[in-house]
């Protein structure tokens, strides 16, 4: 849900070409920026037992003291020994929408490109399970469920890579997001500025002044909502190539010259705007609640996170798109594109090893031991905590290598979720109070919404998709926010008497919840599921059961690259100190969601292919559908091309100039 475009560019225009360069000071001195494991262990459980709505909890870990830490193997997930030797051009860990944008685009720009996954299914966070009971077929979706601008083409970066690649995937919408809060029932109607501003009167303390206010954070952010429609995630690149991709922007930079004064905005945390404009409690609440899909409320989170809503959510043909088949399917899209320009995907196969020699990456070693080289570069769709797991022993690394890889592996994480999933009979059911599938449940407006035993969300996807369970049942998937701490799961064994115990303890709030809007659902049930922070990270190969990376907006993440010294980066980069290995995904910017990791992707992609190759792409792009027009740089594309062609790829993501592996 949380995409957005950015006014990112149209600062940089002005800007030096390695802006957007790694640094190479990979040495922190002697500054303590992080705690002792010890301190970060206590306080990651701390914080979760009395929360406030003032504070923003982050997890942290070192990894440097686990180096051979293996994730708990479950039945369904893979035993990770496929895989065979090969070389491509391209070698992507990891088919999340992130890896698997990469792939696909890479292939499509004509490189010899492998996915590798080490589940048994592709998505990452992005895909479907299913359980057979009584001879039906029940499937559930285990991550995200809440999307946008997925129904025709939009400005979701996501479905514009659908579009690139020439994939199809059938959706069902509708056009709300229902709460249940303290005070009862409302839903929030997308697609009508005038309907959203007559549940504010109806809802909010200070109706009224709920309006008010509400136009005037939008006012206030216009000019950055507007960039949305000047510069697409998809024309940015990181080498000075980006002159060119982005030249399409400067008539919007010329018309509205404030948004280089707004730009450090973008990237800082949106509740000091908030807190200017906004006093009304309910609209301070939702505004919240829109953000913590990205993991923090308001304090934390980029403003660029609300600039969409401000932007898309109040137009008439805004609606939320449930995937036909599961969000899986999202997955499957992006596979088909990979194969169709003969990219491929191998699942099952666990890499152990990413392969550094000379400062370079060439290949990984795969669990089963055999070698993948890559011939331009290795992209990790890894956690950053996982990702550092891949790089080997201190031995083989240069220092400055060592020094990245142990800093990367303790940025702050948002915590694990837990999940709850439910088969029920719907015989008789009456849903007629309500109008949606997806839902959020808010306990305690004083707790902080990351408190996972606070704020957790649920999915009916069955109410519009029949595919999914069989006639006369429903599927839904309760989870809660990522606030779970991981450190009271990973002292119990799985299966145990206390294991199961403490699952029925912790997944409580999430029954409570739906049984606000289903109040006899523990008596139409079928079967359910309890995921714990074991099951997620085992199933979702996410170290933890981690939600995502957690640098809170409005200053720079270390290793945010050279944009860190005028702007409050929270991203470390998708470059690293290793050449030819870069990373993609929730973790790196724009940040975490499927369309934002997907951008992500894409952006990795065009950054290892020459900038002419890179218009060209988003020139054929921008002839599929009149919303993609603004993708097209325009004639300054060819004023910047002759400065900057010969810097593309940048230099450490070259390779001799020949033909590409067959």
């Amino acid at each position: 849900m949380k995409y957005f475009q950015t006014a990112l560019l149209l600062s940089v225009l002005a800007l030096e070409s390695d802006a957007f360069a790694p640094s190479k000071i990979l040495s922190q001195g002697n500054t303590k920026l992080f705690a002792t494991v010890e301190e970060t262990t206590n306080k990651n459980v701390a914080q979760t037992e009395d929360t406030n709505r003032d504070s923003i909890m982050t997890f942290s870990y070192d990894m440097s003291m686990e180096p051979k830490y293996e994730k708990p193997t479950y039945p369904g997930t893979g035993n990770g020994l496929s895989g065979d030797s090969g070389e491509y051009d391209v070698v992507v860990i990891g088919s999340g929408m992130g890896g698997l944008a990469c792939g696909a685009l890479s292939a499509k720009y004509g490189d010899k490109v492998l996915v590798l996954e080490s589940h048994i299914k592709c998505g990452g966070s992005a895909h479907t399970f299913s359980r057979m009971h009584n001879g039906g077929k029940y499937s559930f979706e285990v991550g995200p469920s809440i999307f946008e601008g997925l129904d025709r083409p939009s400005l979701n970066p996501l479905r514009m890579i659908f579009d690139i690649l020439g994939e199809k995937m059938p959706v069902k919408t509708y056009t709300g997001l229902g709460y249940w809060t303290p005070t009862g029932y409302w839903r929030f109607p997308i697609g009508s500025k005038s309907s959203f501003e007559q549940l504010l009167l109806e809802q909010a303390e200070d109706g009224p002044k709920a309006v008010e206010e509400w136009n005037q954070l939008r006012a206030r952010l216009k000019t950055l909502g507007g960039s949305t429609a000047a510069v697409s995630l998809l024309n940015l690149r990181q080498d000075a190539g980006f002159l060119a991709t982005t030249a399409g922007s400067l008539p919007f930079v010329m018309t509205h010259p404030d948004v280089f004064l707004d730009l450090p905005l973008t990237f800082d945390s949106l509740h000091k705007t908030v807190d200017k404009i906004v006093t009304v409690p309910f609209l301070r609440n939702f505004i919240d609640t829109m953000c913590i899909f990205c993991g923090f409320p308001a304090k934390g989170a980029m403003t660029a996170h609300m600039l969409y809503i401000l932007e898309r959510f109040f137009e008439e043909s805004a609606c939320y798109s449930v995937p036909i088949g599961g969000t899986c399917e999202m997955g499957n899209t992006l596979q088909r594109g990979l194969e169709k320009f003969g990219g491929k995907l191998q699942l099952n196969a666990h890499v152990d090893e990413i392969m550094v020699e000379n400062g370079r990456a060439v290949g990984v070693r795969l669990k089963n031991g055999k070698v993948v080289k890559a011939r331009k570069a290795v992209v990790s769709n890894a956690t950053p905590f996982d990702t550092v797991k891949m790089l080997g022993t201190e031995q083989e690394l240069p220092q400055g290598v060592q020094d990245w890889k142990k800093e990367l592996g303790k940025l702050p994480r948002h915590g694990a979720i837990m999940h709850l999933f439910l088969a029920i009979d719907a015989i008789d059911l009456d849903l007629s109070h309500i109008e949606d599938p997806a839902h959020l449940v808010v306990q305690d407006w004083g707790r902080s919404l990351q408190d996972s035993q606070n704020l957790c969300s649920f999915f009916i996807p069955s109410l519009l998709d029949k595919s999914l369970c069989p006639e006369g049942k429903h599927v839904i998937h309760v989870y809660s926010s990522g606030g779970e701490p991981y450190e009271p799961w990973e002292k119990l064994t799985p299966g145990s008497a206390e294991y199961e115990a403490y699952k029925e303890k912790r997944a409580e709030v999430l029954w409570q919840a739906v049984e606000r809007c289903i109040p006899d659902v523990r008596q139409r049930l079928e079967f359910s599921i309890i995921g714990s922070p074991l099951a997620h990270e085992a199933f979702l190969r996410r170290d933890r059961g981690t939600y995502g990376m957690a640098w809170a907006a409005g200053t720079s993440a270390p290793y945010a690259g050279m944009l860190k010294n005028i702007l409050p980066f929270p991203f470390p980069n998708f470059k690293t100190p290793v050449d030819g290995l870069l990373r993609c995904g929730d973790s790196c910017f724009p940040g975490i969601g499927t369309p934002s990791a997907a951008a992500s992707g894409a952006i990795v992609s065009s950054s290892l292919h020459p900038v002419k190759k890179h218009i060209e792409m988003l020139q054929e792009a921008s002839k599929i559908d009149p919303m993609y027009k603004f993708l097209d740089p325009g004639f300054m594309a060819n004023v910047y091309l002759p400065f900057v062609e010969g810097l593309t790829p940048s230099p450490e993501l070259r390779v001799e100039a020949t033909e590409s592996v067959n």
